[in-house]
């Protein structure tokens, strides 16, 4: 009889555990402006399904102006704002911004640096853009140009 009481308060205990939750929340959903960490690059920005988000140096920050039109914009296309809020993960709110495109669009700034898709990356993670003609970069979060980072001479693969 003992063990019976014993086995019931066990079982209570352990759903009231359960009904409590495990104290984790749910991971967060991606932002239309994410932070993400790369091997190669360090960590750049990318949109809502993972792609690389890339800088034209041949734009303007201050003022921001694009200068990727007709065929340059079939290839990087503008990353443009939609009628929703911006939303972003790991990103200065301050450093997001809109400029106004010769055909009234408005595209997404990144510390004054239009953004782009490249019509290489056609899967999430991809980085084919990066150095492209000398001129375009994958976008770090404070809006400058990220680079190759060289393994550090620490890393010897051991802890």
């Amino acid at each position: 009889m003992v063990r019976r009481p014993v086995a019931v308060l066990f079982g209570l205990l352990l759903l009231a555990g359960t009904a409590c939750g495990t104290g984790t929340q749910p991971a967060p959903q991606p932002g239309d402006l994410n932070a993400a960490a790369t091997p190669n690059l360090g960590t750049i920005v990318t949109d809502a399904g993972g792609h690389t988000l890339y800088r034209f140096d041949e734009d303007t920050a201050r003022p921001p102006v694009s200068h990727c039109y007709d065929q340059c914009a079939a290839d990087w296309s503008p990353v443009l704002a939609t009628t929703g809020t911006i939303t972003i993960q790991g990103l200065d709110q301050h450093l997001i911004a809109t400029t106004t495109r010769a055909d009234g669009s408005q595209q997404i700034t990144l510390g004054g640096w239009p953004l782009y898709h490249c019509r290489k990356d056609t899967i999430p993670g991809v980085t084919a853009g990066q150095g492209d003609g000398g001129s375009w970069f994958a976008v770090r979060p404070d809006g400058g140009k990220a680079t190759t980072t060289a393994p550090s001479s620490s890393d010897s693969g051991g802890y």
